[in-house]
């Protein structure tokens, strides 16, 4: 069997959000910074570097720890893995802002899970997001609707980097934060998409 090309977890991240943002900046190599992800980073940089520490708790955290699964084809890393006294594997991803409704977040943790289960043969059944704006964590069942997700989200973006085709933008809420908004320009695009698609209804004697 051929092996598969590893996708990035954070690509998993970015389909999830929205498809034509993830193919701007892993097939076109575009990205550029807003005070969103300038908090992120900043909200990163500790658990970005490599390190561990052993908690009072007694759990060892790893930092910024590479993980990938040849299995599912994925590569990346964690912010922090605990390895509870009792074999409890618990990754926590590290997030600036509050829970959204997209499942984004929930599912490159859900990959991180994933990719600890292949390396370490035991099961994780749950992690959590750490919402650095409200300090808090918010535990993350890894439940077989978001194993499922993973999978078929790593094969949409293996299939948009082999062919090379960028998927269509979208112009909703998700733009108003948007790193790529200025690059992307949403609204002309999806302006000349209705206007190409009334074009075309114009010489379609069945259009209403």
């Amino acid at each position: 069997m051929n092996e598969l090309e590893a996708v990035p977890l954070s690509a998993l991240n970015h389909w999830a959000y929205c498809p034509h943002r993830c193919g701007l900046i892993h097939l076109d190599g575009q990205f550029t910074n807003n005070i969103h992800t300038a908090r992120g980073n900043a909200e990163h940089a500790r658990v970005d570097r490599v390190s561990y520490e052993t908690a009072k708790s007694g759990a060892r955290i790893e930092y910024a720890l590479p993980v990938w699964s040849d299995r599912l084809g994925l590569i990346g890393k964690c912010d922090a893995v605990e390895f509870w006294p009792d074999g409890t594997i618990y990754p926590v991803e590290y997030k600036h802002g509050p829970k959204r409704k997209w499942l984004n977040d929930d599912l490159q943790l859900a990959a991180q899970a994933m990719c600890l289960e292949d390396m370490l043969g035991r099961p994780v059944h749950k992690g959590a997001i750490f919402h650095a704006s409200s300090h808090r964590r918010r535990e993350v069942p890894i439940t077989p609707m978001l194993r499922a997700t993973v999978v078929e989200t790593a094969v949409a973006i293996r299939t948009m980097l082999d062919s090379g085709v960028l998927p269509a933008p979208v112009f909703d809420a998700r733009c108003r934060e948007c790193s790529l908004r200025e690059i992307c320009q949403p609204e002309a695009l999806t302006a000349r998409g209705r206007q190409s698609a009334q074009r075309l209804q114009l010489f379609d004697v069945d259009a209403p």
